[in-house]
């Protein structure tokens, strides 16, 4: 589905898991570079307001639907997409890079946090080699000469696959800039997987996850940085409603 942000649109590229696995296998035998995001109603409100997102947006030629808001307005229009978190899809894409035999990197978080992580990863990815791991410095720029350094020393390291966990907007613009410096690059931001891997911090239990309420969850636990988010991304969904039935019954 496409979802329209003033003049331009984002579209979820990805419609399945298997999908998704198929692809990035046969994207990681060819040697064929990519970048994934994963589309959710906090990153549209900050697409609607960043020109700049939306331009590294435009550079991923994988997105999925991270979040039930964007599955459920995708079935409102007609079409069926699986929910596919950045979280979700560490461990799989990690097995998938292991049967590939492309090494990975890590980028973001702590050097503590990437070294749990990387525990994790590869007690459940048998055979994965990690071949970077990077926290970059408080303040980062996504688009300096620091970050052409970083990818400069994952690429020299041997990583083929990246996990990106800086968060929204900062990885998703790091990654388009790899995108062009380093076109061979396999790069997938997800936000606080590594953390929630290396158990720094603590995602909702499976069963809220399941009724859709890890939202709530996470309200509950972080209200004054989430509560002006959460209204934000309250106050598009009316607008990408009415987009989804025009979808529907458009001619």
């Amino acid at each position: 589905m496409d979802f329209c942000l003033g003049e331009q649109a984002v579209r979820v590229t990805v419609p399945a898991r298997e999908t998704l696995l198929t692809d990035v296998g046969r994207r990681l035998e060819a040697r064929e570079g990519f970048a994934l995001a994963t589309l959710n109603l906090d990153h549209m409100v900050k697409l609607r307001r960043d020109p700049g997102f939306r331009d590294a947006y435009g550079r991923h030629e994988l997105v999925t639907a991270d979040g039930n808001p964007v599955v459920w307005l995708a079935r409102l229009s007609g079409q069926r997409v699986d929910l596919l978190p950045g979280a979700d899809l560490v461990v799989p894409l990690a097995r998938q890079a292991a049967r590939s035999g492309a090494p990975l990197g890590l980028i973001g978080a702590t050097e503590e946090t990437l070294a749990r992580a990387a525990a994790a990863i590869e007690a459940a990815a048998p055979g994965v080699r990690i071949a970077a791991r990077i926290a970059p410095p408080m303040g980062f720029d996504p688009e300096s000469p620091e970050a052409d350094a970083i990818l400069d020393q994952a690429a020299r390291a041997g990583a083929r696959l990246i996990f990106l966990a800086m968060g929204a907007p900062r990885q998703e613009r790091f990654a388009a800039r790899a995108r062009l410096r380093h076109p061979g690059l396999a790069l997938v931001s997800i936000g606080a997987g590594l953390d929630f891997l290396a158990g720094a911090q603590k995602r909702a239990p499976r069963v809220v996850r399941w009724l859709a309420l890890e939202w709530l969850w996470r309200m509950a636990h972080d209200p004054a940085r989430l509560a002006a988010r959460y209204a934000s991304c309250l106050a598009i969904l009316p607008g990408l409603v009415m987009r989804a039935l025009h979808v529907r019954l458009r001619p």
